[in-house]
């Protein structure tokens, strides 16, 4: 692959930095624009733009008028931040890619493995609703004007900094103190879970690919353990030999806690298996490297080296117990 020049709106996130790490690794000049305020560190090859990327004016002047082979934005999550970041850089690159998500597709899914040719509906959370608005803006642009947009759409993606779990760090706390944890639903749902590092090696290989243009790709990998498995998993690494799960049901969930309802019923309660046929046909090295039981070990590794980083959320935990007892009430 020739060298290209690319500009990363972001870059310094769970997704984005694994992605930096592999373009510079794959010999492209890169740019980072953002406000410099993430705790991962970049490449040292890297060059490091600070500008509030919804201030068109700053952004513009941090750009000086350099043009870019690709633009990656990592930073839209609403129409009106795409069409900022298309004024002050879509007119400056070969291509721009805009990283969606697949929790826009159809919610529940009616069949699966989910493919790019699954309808765009959730009607349960509104990230996934507004991910679809930028879409149908892109794709308009692509249509009406030519636009050089790709779009590819991740579920869930890690690094070793982020733990998976409704309670993150507090659920750890509580398998290592011998209390429950909860699951939602009965635990058997599958679900997609990808390591930024696999994830990165996918969206190199489509920097600067005429054969991505106005194209969108699910860009998943293929390893969906269940969520009992996940959870077993966490607590293997944390050194947990025989942990406790109690299953609540999601909408019982989402009625104690309302900040978790739409993740869980938009998204997580589903079975989420996707077909990466498409992306692979244009990126054949792309492929699932991290299971999510090495996966675990590295969080745990990452967390016990940041003592810092291992905050429980009293309030959560709280709630936890309340839930717990509820259900184990009823279930009596």
């Amino acid at each position: 692959m020739s060298s290209r020049r690319i500009l990363f709106l972001g870059g310094s996130g769970v997704i984005s930095t694994s992605c930096v790490r592999a373009a510079v690794a794959a010999g492209h000049d890169v740019t980072v624009l953002n406000r410099g305020r993430s705790p991962r560190a970049l490449p040292r090859d890297v060059r490091e733009l600070v500008a509030d990327v919804r201030d068109a004016e700053a952004v513009s002047a941090a750009l000086a008028g350099a043009d870019f082979d690709v633009v990656a934005d990592f930073l839209s999550f609403v129409p009106a931040h795409v069409q900022t970041a298309l004024e002050v850089a879509g007119g400056r690159a070969g291509q721009y890619i805009f990283i969606s998500s697949a929790s826009a597709y159809q919610k529940p899914p009616t069949r699966v493995p989910v493919t790019e040719s699954t309808p765009l509906r959730n009607p349960f959370w509104q990230y996934s609703r507004d991910k679809i608005a930028c879409e149908d803006l892109l794709v308009a642009a692509y249509r009406d004007r030519g636009l050089p947009v790709t779009i590819v759409r991740p579920s869930h993606t890690y690094d070793d900094t982020l733990l998976p779990t409704m309670g993150g760090w507090t659920d750890v706390a509580r398998l290592r103190a011998g209390k429950p944890v909860v699951v939602h639903g009965d635990g058997t749902t599958q679900w997609t879970l990808t390591h930024s590092d696999d994830f990165a090696v996918g969206f190199t290989g489509l920097l600067g690919n005429p054969a991505a243009i106005g194209e969108a790709f699910t860009l998943t990998g293929t390893h969906a353990p269940t969520w009992n498995q996940i959870y077993s998993w966490l607590a293997d690494a944390a050194g947990v030999a025989d942990p406790q799960f109690v299953h609540i049901a999601s909408e019982a969930i989402a009625a104690w806690d309302p900040d978790l309802g739409p993740g869980l019923l938009g998204d997580k309660a589903h079975s989420m298996v996707f077909d990466n046929t498409k992306v692979s046909a244009l990126v054949p090295e792309f492929r699932t490297t991290i299971p999510f039981d090495e996966g675990a070990r590295r969080i745990l590794a990452w967390f016990e080296s940041h003592p810092e980083r291992q905050q429980i959320d009293e309030r959560r935990d709280a709630m936890f117990d309340r839930m717990i007892a509820h259900a184990r009430s009823a279930g009596a």
